[in-house]
């Protein structure tokens, strides 16, 4: 098996052992709603919301580079 999949192997099942460590239940404070949410949700759900606020900044930054990368030449 190659470095990086061994790596992404293991950050996989540190995050699973964190996640089912946190099932209780916690009140969400947002904005003027309360929420209760099990950990066991809320843990993925930033997970994933964070993973999608850093594509979208990498494919903005990579695109503004790009052009000033073809200005300059």
């Amino acid at each position: 098996m190659k470095a990086k999949t061994v790596f992404i192997l293991i950050i996989i099942v540190l995050f699973l052992i964190v996640l089912f460590q946190n099932i209780q239940t916690i009140i969400l404070n947002l904005f003027f709603w309360k929420l209760n949410v099990s950990t066991i949700v809320l843990l993925p759900l930033t997970l994933f919301i964070g993973f999608i606020v850093g594509y979208i900044v990498a494919k903005t930054t990579t695109k503004k580079h790009n052009d000033i990368q073809d200005i300059l030449k």
